[in-house]
């Protein structure tokens, strides 16, 4: 069992006011995130779903997993979809030295940004790339796990750490897939950052869980856009 709850509380935000958890604005736009891929035909899968509501998201992507399946990252770049950096590793931050972690994030920065310029070099009239900036500075800590130092070390070299305003719980396999798309719509409001994951872990309920997100708030005039 969890302690972490779905709606991340304003104490935490007031705590934390250099990480982004949320977008202020009146306007009818939520922003989805997918962590942990890219993972073969789950993302593609959630690539697809997205595209039939003309939804943008951004991805937190896992070095390793980047380096493995290239073409799979290239996909989510000619989507117009932004990337982030999830370390290279899926890293414990609370359980990793500071200097080690950078490290493997740096790596991950490596990976990502060589794939990026490939989809440059090789682009077509087809591919459209994201507002991407040339480096890839978003960053979400695996697990919400940062500490104080390393917060800081990540934001004195540009990095914004994105976290969360709600959390779906999609990788959780004792939470229904109804209660999974309960998290969702029930807490998710104008300028929301909403977790899923496109791994297989997450699967199940985010398979259930997304086009139902995406059918719901589409109907009540939202729009899906990337950070």
């Amino acid at each position: 069992m969890t302690l972490t709850p779905v709606k991340t509380p304003l104490v935490a935000k007031k705590l934390f006011p250099n990480y982004v958890w949320d977008v202020a604005t009146n306007d009818n736009i939520i922003y989805l995130t997918f962590d942990d891929g890219p993972t073969p035909e789950i993302t593609n899968w959630t690539l697809k779903t997205l595209k039939t509501y003309s939804a943008k998201a951004t991805f937190f992507c896992i070095g390793k997993n980047v380096e493995e399946y290239p073409e799979i990252f290239q996909n989510i770049l000619a989507d117009g979809h932004t990337i982030g950096n999830h370390t290279n590793n899926h890293l414990k931050g609370w359980k990793t030295k500071t200097n080690d972690y950078l490290e493997n994030l740096t790596e991950a920065e490596r990976v990502i940004n060589k794939q990026i310029s490939l989809s440059k070099i090789h682009s077509t009239p087809k591919l459209v790339i994201s507002h991407q900036s040339p480096r890839v500075n978003l960053f979400r800590p695996p697990y919400g796990q940062i500490t104080p130092k390393l917060g800081k070390k990540l934001l004195e070299l540009d990095y914004k750490i994105i976290m969360w305003d709600v959390l779906s719980f999609d990788w959780d396999k004792t939470v229904a897939e109804r209660n999974c798309l309960k998290n969702v719509i029930s807490n998710t409001k104008n300028g929301s950052i909403v977790v899923f994951h496109d791994s297989v872990k997450a699967s199940r309920n985010m398979q259930y869980t997304l086009p139902k997100v995406l059918d719901y708030f589409s109907e009540k005039g939202f729009i899906f856009r990337s950070l």
